[in-house]
């Protein structure tokens, strides 16, 4: 069921939680599909409702940025500053896995994804229910995030316990993750927070993301449509391809980088809703969170 915000849909919420069901929560990023972060039964439904692999880890999220002291006690002094100054927000922080949270929310590794949403809503909900929520997002598995509730149902259907609708996500892309396990420090996903803002924030360099893959959004292919997306680097390149390809599409959103990082996964879905072969996708400026659009959309076009 969908219920709006309301009181009566938020305690619906918090009880399909505490049942060891799952909630579609609003974030400024995407929705996500939310359950009890303790819950190693709860946990599982995630992952066999959207199909994800299980070494695949989950990003848990907090209430409030004092709570990273109890669910993250062995957290860094890079970590603290940086959940300090940018939660509630789009930054997922990878820390050490406390004991308090099962394996299986961060794929058996011993680090795991904190963040604090900046949605009320989000956070009203984590707070009502008294425990960490674990939420990729509401979605099946390297397809297209969720923006809106309407998403989320197309998605999963009767398989959630209860979308909670809080309107279109303002930001529209997945947070940006920094790895503070390694020193120096890994963006290991890019997002709203960019890495030239992280490393003000550390007063350090980072590191380029090296290693295997160990948060969400590092696979080669991810945030994919069915119809096929081919990315160029300006207008005149699209529409020269679009010309040639039959049944195509030109997504060029480059002049504002805000909105196409809001409006990207609606695009990509809507494509697929209107029988689109081909979208042909311009690359916005590779700089703030042009660099995140850059990222799905390169994700997209990757084979599959």
């Amino acid at each position: 069921m969908t219920e709006r915000l309301t009181r009566a849909g938020l305690d619906r919420a918090v009880e399909a939680l505490r049942a060891g069901g799952l909630v579609a929560m609003p974030t400024e990023t995407v929705y996500g599909l939310a359950a009890d972060a303790t819950d190693p039964a709860a946990i599982a439904q995630i992952f066999a409702i959207k199909g994800r692999p299980v070494d695949h880890p989950l990003i848990v999220h907090l209430a409030d940025a004092d709570d990273l002291a109890s669910w993250a006690p062995d957290a860094s002094d890079s970590a603290r500053q940086l959940a300090a100054t940018c939660w509630p927000g789009p930054l997922t922080i990878i820390v050490p896995r406390s004991e308090r949270l099962p394996a299986s929310v961060s794929g058996g590794r011993p680090t795991v994804g904190l963040r604090v949403p900046a949605h009320p809503l989000a956070r009203e909900l984590i707070r009502s229910a008294g425990v960490p929520l674990a939420a990729p997002s509401a979605n099946r598995f390297g397809a297209v995030s969720p923006t809106t509730a309407a998403h989320v149902h197309d998605d999963l259907g009767d398989l959630v316990d209860v979308v909670l609708d809080g309107g279109a996500c303002p930001v529209g892309v997945e947070s940006t993750i920094v790895d503070t396990t390694v020193e120096p420090p890994q963006v290991l996903r890019s997002g709203a927070v960019t890495t030239d803002e992280i490393a003000t924030i550390l007063d350090a360099p980072l590191a380029p993301a090296s290693g295997p893959s160990r948060a969400s959004g590092m696979l080669a292919s991810h945030y994919a449509p069915a119809c096929e997306v081919r990315i160029v680097d300006s207008a005149d390149d699209a529409h020269a391809l679009a010309a040639g390809t039959p049944g195509s599409r030109v997504l060029d959103l480059a002049a504002d980088v805000a909105r196409y990082a809001r409006d990207l996964y609606t695009e990509l879905r809507r494509a697929d809703d209107d029988g689109v072969s081909m979208l042909i996708a311009v690359l916005p400026a590779p700089e703030g969170i042009g660099l995140a659009v850059t990222d799905r959309l390169t994700k997209a076009a990757a084979p599959r």
